[in-house]
């Protein structure tokens, strides 16, 4: 059983193929097929997570399957439908200087050039042309969100993981 803190969630598996235990998978990884580079995948069954090796992965049209090692059927991968999956920190590869996981950054607070604290990041969102911070705060009573652009330099200035800070060149107006 791997501790929730070390668990980094890649996909889940979002449909059956076949009846020979095989699962179709939705993939968080770019690109999508690199999820079946790890094995064993983690998934987390009644609040912990287990080890699940993957026996064989791949490409099938527009859709990713794999098959499981203890999935001899369809009944026995049926039960894994909607499960998430993660593989722990240690299994992904090491990150160069300045470069970040998406779930190293939720939590952290983003602060302005001006000192004012915007809000906690929540959330993170591909939209193709860059990535982007969704920023929660409560104002007042009222929560706000923040929708930021992850583009270094110019809005990202520093990212610090120690601190548990952003800071950015934006206005808290906007």
């Amino acid at each position: 059983m791997q501790h929730a803190d070390d668990m980094i969630v890649l996909g889940h598996i979002s449909g059956l193929f076949g009846v020979q235990g095989w699962v179709k998978v939705y993939s968080h990884t770019e690109p999508r097929d690199n999820i079946l580079r790890y094995s064993p995948w983690y998934l987390s069954i009644e609040g912990e997570w287990r080890p699940y090796p993957v026996a064989q992965g791949k490409q099938h049209g527009k859709t990713l399957i794999a098959r499981l090692e203890s999935c001899a059927d369809r009944d026995n991968a049926a039960a894994l439908v909607g499960k998430e999956i993660a593989v722990t920190r240690a299994q992904l590869p090491a990150l160069d200087e300045g470069d970040y996981y998406w779930r190293d950054l939720l939590g952290l607070q983003v602060i302005n050039l001006g000192e004012r604290n915007l809000g906690q990041v929540t959330n993170l969102m591909e939209t193709g042309a860059n990535d982007v911070l969704v920023v929660e705060s409560q104002q007042d009573g009222e929560r706000h969100e923040r929708l930021i652009p992850f583009i270094r330099e110019q809005v990202i200035k520093n990212v610090d993981l120690e601190q548990g800070v952003i800071r950015v060149d934006w206005d808290p107006d906007y």
